[in-house]
């Protein structure tokens, strides 16, 4: 099992590659950086939310993983 502080990293991380993909995006798609950037943001918060409960949940199941010896 992973602990918090790792999920917590790897969240982080995910989301900050995610914000800059999302504000180049709707920056090409809107040609305004403050859309972009709006969008981005509200993705970002609902993804990392999203993300963090998913990585939280897939921890406790055991299925598919090898057990250490």
């Amino acid at each position: 099992m992973e602990t918090k502080s790792r999920s917590l990293l790897k969240a982080l991380v995910w989301q900050v590659i995610g914000f800059v993909s999302m504000v180049s995006v709707g920056l090409v798609i809107t040609g305004s950086l403050k859309a972009g950037g709006t969008m981005a943001a509200v993705n970002s918060g609902l993804g990392f939310v999203v993300y963090l409960v998913y990585e939280r949940v897939w921890s406790r199941v055991a299925w598919g993983q090898m057990l250490r010896s």
